[in-house]
């Protein structure tokens, strides 16, 4: 691990802004790949597959936070305690400024698309917990005698 200095310059910074947006972009697609095949494991019953997928979404998860967090103390340090991604991008010089704008904008759709897919599945399910208790327990008289 190579020592690095407590600080950095502006340069670094936005360097590492650029860097963990594309980061993020690359991490929110595979994470709604791994939402939607959570989904189809769901569909089909496969318990075993459904806690593997979110074996492998937490930690995705976690690093895009911790990026997130990141990103909002540079952007701070960078444009003041009310500093915004809009801004930063705003101020960033051509060419780089486009590519980067475009790059958040398709991060914030796939963040956008990650939280319908992760209601979508918690939605399905609680659904199919709720059927499950009711065939088990017999909660709304379905197999009761008549």
């Amino acid at each position: 691990m190579s020592q690095q200095s407590p600080r950095m310059t502006r340069q670094q910074a936005v360097a590492a802004l650029v860097d963990g947006v594309e980061q993020d972009l690359a991490a929110a697609q595979a994470i709604h790949g791994l939402l939607e095949r959570q989904f189809q494991a769901a569909l089909r019953h496969k318990g075993a597959e459904i806690g593997a997928l979110a074996e492998e979404l937490a930690p995705a998860l976690d690093a895009m936070d911790a990026r997130r967090r990141q990103r909002v103390t540079l952007v701070r340090a960078l444009h003041g305690a009310d500093g915004s991604m809009g801004g930063f991008i705003a101020a960033q010089p051509e060419p780089g400024r486009a590519k980067l704008a475009a790059a958040w904008s398709e991060l914030e759709r796939l963040v956008v698309a990650c939280k319908a897919a992760t209601t979508r599945n918690g939605n399905l399910l609680a659904e199919q917990f709720t059927v499950m208790q009711r065939v088990l327990h017999g909660g709304d008289g379905t197999y009761a005698p008549r």
